[in-house]
């Protein structure tokens, strides 16, 4: 009897974990076709909507929940985690720590050698690294801007603006620029006016070149910042590396992003 019985339990056991993969791919796919309701009135321009699929589609990048990767830096490595939903995030390097936990944006340096600001750096990187995907979010105002003209090819582009109050720096624009063959994106131009009132014409450029494929989603493998005068794009600096990098369609439990008890709150925002 007793042996029948720790046959059966096995038995069950088997089947369950011959189900758990089979279910896990029903849940992708209904995630996705949820998604794909819930992007079909945003009104998007024609040029956006190409970039996003050529990017993997906005439905398969509304399916993860959570974003990681690392990036290499000469004392060390960053470890960027990003709940794509709340978009809580953490950063860890080394003995310091960073995040935002829903509420408040924390930082914990016990020995007082961050030299940043984290208030700015906490989810700085996300953006610059979840392109076009972000522009996609909610309160952002899409326009026209002039190609941009690189080594004698011409990049059509989008002017991305926000309403007042998306965002901490409501007052910067965006200027995407993509291949008009692959729709891919490949350059961003921006301006930073976090902590002014007034716009600011000083755009920075961003080439986007480096893509790889992450779960069916492409995000870059490197960017390059590059000097610039106005809309003339000069040489490129040292390009900004992310390894490791993971989409999960999980979620971190909360009390990963939460304040640790050492930490002191920089910022409620």
């Amino acid at each position: 009897m007793i042996k029948n019985i720790a046959l059966f339990l096995l038995g069950t056991l088997i089947l369950s974990c011959k189900d758990a993969p089979q279910k896990t791919k029903e849940n992708n796919v209904a995630a996705e076709n949820s998604a794909v309701e819930e992007i079909k009135d945003h009104g998007f321009p024609e040029s956006f909507t190409k970039i996003l699929d050529a990017h993997g589609t906005l439905a398969k990048w509304k399916t993860k929940q959570t974003l990681s990767y690392e990036m290499p830096k000469p004392d060390g490595k960053e470890i960027h985690t990003i709940d794509l939903k709340s978009r809580r995030d953490r950063i860890d390097m080394g003995t310091i720590s960073m995040g935002f936990d829903g509420s408040k944006i924390w930082l914990k340096d016990d020995n007082a050698a961050y030299k940043g600001n984290a208030a700015v750096y906490h989810n700085l990187m996300f953006y610059f690294y979840a392109m076009p995907f972000v522009f996609a979010d909610p309160g952002i105002n899409y326009g026209e801007t002039e190609p941009l003209e690189y080594e004698g090819k011409s990049y059509p582009g989008i002017h991305i603006s926000f309403n007042d109050g998306v965002g901490a720096s409501s007052n910067d624009d965006y200027f995407l620029h993509y291949d008009p063959e692959t729709y891919q994106m490949t350059w961003l131009g921006y301006t930073f006016t976090y902590g002014s009132d007034e716009k600011s014409d000083n755009v920075k450029w961003i080439r986007y070149k480096d893509w790889q494929n992450i779960d069916g989603v492409l995000l870059p493998k490197s960017i390059t910042w590059h000097n610039y005068e106005g809309r003339s794009i000069k040489e490129g600096k040292d390009p900004v590396q992310f390894e490791n990098v993971t989409l999960e369609t999980q979620q971190k439990p909360d009390v990963f992003y939460q304040k640790p008890e050492s930490a002191k709150v920089v910022l409620n925002p």
